[in-house]
């Protein structure tokens, strides 16, 4: 059975998954909300947003945008609530969809978190495209995972990522910075 059907089709798998992604998520939520300049940014859109601790955390950091989660329909209960109970609902909404079937929704900032590597090369290149057809120009997108290091000798969390990816997903696989930015200079020329 594919990985994401069996966490997706059991409702308390999911909120645990979710919440799980929200643990892993806060560090990198924590750095992006304080040190990316977001002065010039309004709205964002949070790829795979799971549970909505990235959006919540950012939102939070900065009054001045909006957020849109945007995950599977599934999520949707687990979003709202955790939203609400932040007291962010009036800035922060769920958007159902699935990144395969159709675009990504539109925003001045597109975040991925732990989507690339859930996925092949050639569909890492193709959310990563979708990602850059959903920005405005001087839009950004913003990719975080356990990226390994360029010579593959000293990040040992990212490389045993990558591996258990191999085992659970069909295809994914976890990659460099060097890889992740050859691939984000491709889509935004």
């Amino acid at each position: 059975e594919d990985f994401f059907a069996a966490i997706y089709a059991e409702p308390a798998r999911l909120r645990g998954f979710l919440e799980a992604m929200s643990g892993i998520s806060a560090g990198a939520a924590q750095a992006i909300a304080t040190r990316f300049d977001w002065s010039k940014y309004t709205t964002f859109v949070d790829v795979g947003a799971a549970q909505g601790m990235v959006p919540v955390v950012i939102a939070q950091a900065h009054p001045h945008l909006q957020a849109i989660g945007f995950d599977l329909p599934a999520v949707r209960p687990i979003f709202d609530e955790f939203v609400a109970r932040q007291g962010l609902a009036d800035r922060i909404r769920f958007q159902s969809g699935n990144f395969f079937d159709g675009p990504m929704p539109n925003a001045d900032v597109i975040l991925m978190g732990h989507i690339l590597h859930d996925w092949d090369l050639t569909e890492k290149r193709m959310l990563l495209e979708k990602a850059f057809a959903a920005l405005p120009n001087g839009g950004a997108v913003i990719v975080y995972d356990a990226v390994i290091d360029d010579e593959r000798r000293l990040n040992a969390f990212g490389l045993l990522m990558s591996l258990n990816m191999l085992i659970e997903t069909r295809g994914g696989f976890d990659y460099t910075g060097g890889d992740c930015q050859a691939w984000i200079r491709a889509n935004s020329s």
